[in-house]
């Protein structure tokens, strides 16, 4: 078989763009084939949509070259804190409260825009001359054999690489081609992003809110802006997206409290359906799965992202060290090191953030005692308070090179 590129990656997002970053600093060539045009990608528009990069993922950036030129548009996460309520009564007096000071590496994490992540990435990739990204075009079919894999573009182009990446989301045809199957579960529930302004300064303060129909994550920005994922049944997600911009934020006020002053809206709404997505499988003949096209879970921890750094970082290790030791890279049995390195992690998160969300959204009274109780408890335990804190940041467990800001 002759190779157009060592890899090719379907899925030109923030993971499928990181992906490529990652492999180029081990000696591969990339193809990188992307559905969105590139005016798309790089279209500066403010939708409200931010990310909570933990620290380990903001390590990773820093490794790949494209932290420094963002820095000043992100904002620190100092401090974070849960609290559980009813909308219009103010939350609980038990609240869990996180604090950067008890880390010493520094802050958890990081907020960003979407628009100055992808910006960043979309210029590196032009820059890399072994990257050639390919955009506006859609795989129609793909063939893996044991030597290689194969794609045919939706204008009839084929393409072969020694290894096919997926990375196109979580109703990834790249997995559905392959045969790999996927466990979905509907939360009946839709989140609404938006950004606000505020009065008040929000100290790099992010709060989480837990309520019966969802929570709303409150994350800083830089300056008095607010990124926000508000969580509600379809039926009411629905109908709040429907109202004004004066009506969202009626709806919101009772919700979002006074703690910060008067809110006004900083950028546009948008809304999409939560559901809980994960692979069995995250390989196959010369096929290797990563982000939302093996995993997407609930936002309630603001960790759908760092998943799929994580994803990143791990394969570009396995595969750059699987070259360097003179092994087919591609091979079932290296890419089975990803799977397993991977496996637990993604588990336990998916488990975590689907059993968060079923404590939390509901109203029931023994319930909402025992996770206030649960809240205060962890509060008043440093070592259990601190440990949570090192998994959030990334810190925890087998950290890829990359996200320990090392180069593989």
């Amino acid at each position: 078989m002759k190779f157009d590129s060592d890899i090719l990656i379907v899925g030109g997002g923030l993971n499928g763009a990181s992906m490529a970053l990652a492999l180029v600093q081990g000696g591969m060539s990339v193809i990188l084939v992307d559905a969105l045009p590139t005016q798309v990608r790089k279209a500066n528009d403010f939708d409200g949509r931010g990310y909570a990069l933990a620290l380990s993922s903001q390590k990773l950036m820093s490794a790949l070259g494209v932290w420094s030129g963002i820095a000043h548009h992100s904002q620190p996460i100092l401090d974070v804190k849960v609290t559980d309520g009813r909308a219009g009564e103010g939350p609980s007096p038990f609240v869990l409260h996180f604090d950067h000071r008890e880390l010493e590496e520094g802050p958890m994490g990081y907020m960003i825009e979407d628009r100055f992540l992808r910006f960043a990435l979309l210029d590196a990739l032009e820059k890399e001359p072994r990257i050639v990204t390919i955009s506006g075009e859609t795989v129609v079919s793909q063939e893996q054999t044991a030597t290689g894999a194969t794609v045919t573009l939706a204008s009839e182009k084929t393409l072969a690489a020694r290894l096919l990446i997926g990375s196109d989301g979580k109703k990834s045809q790249t997995a559905e081609r392959a045969g790999i199957t996927r466990d979905i579960k509907d939360y009946g529930q839709t989140a609404l992003v938006a950004a606000v302004a505020h009065d008040l300064p929000h100290e790099g303060c992010a709060h989480q809110f837990f309520m019966p129909s969802g929570p709303l994550a409150i994350l800083p920005l830089p300056g008095n802006v607010s990124s926000i994922v508000w969580s509600e049944t379809h039926e009411n997600a629905a109908r709040i997206k429907a109202l004004s911009d004066a009506g969202f934020l009626e709806e919101l006020r009772p919700r979002f409290g006074s703690f910060l002053g008067d809110i006004s809206l900083a950028g546009g709404r948008f809304s999409y359906p939560l559901t809980l997505s994960v692979t069995p499988e995250m390989v196959a003949q010369r096929l290797a799965l990563i982000g939302d096209a093996a995993h997407a879970v609930h936002p309630i921890a603001g960790q759908g992202l760092n998943l799929g750094l994580r994803d990143v970082g791990a394969l570009a290790q396995v595969i750059i060290e699987a070259k360097r030791r003179g092994e087919d890279f591609g091979a079932s049995d290296v890419l089975a090191r990803y799977q397993q390195w991977r496996r637990f992690d993604t588990a336990a998160l998916a488990g975590a953030t689907d059993g968060f969300n079923a404590l939390f959204s509901n109203d029931n009274s023994a319930l909402r005692a025992v996770r206030d109780l649960g809240l205060g408890l962890v509060n008043a335990i440093p070592g259990a308070r601190r440990r949570l804190m090192r998994e959030a940041a990334g810190l925890t467990g087998d950290v890829p090179k990359l996200l320990q800001g090392r180069p593989i």
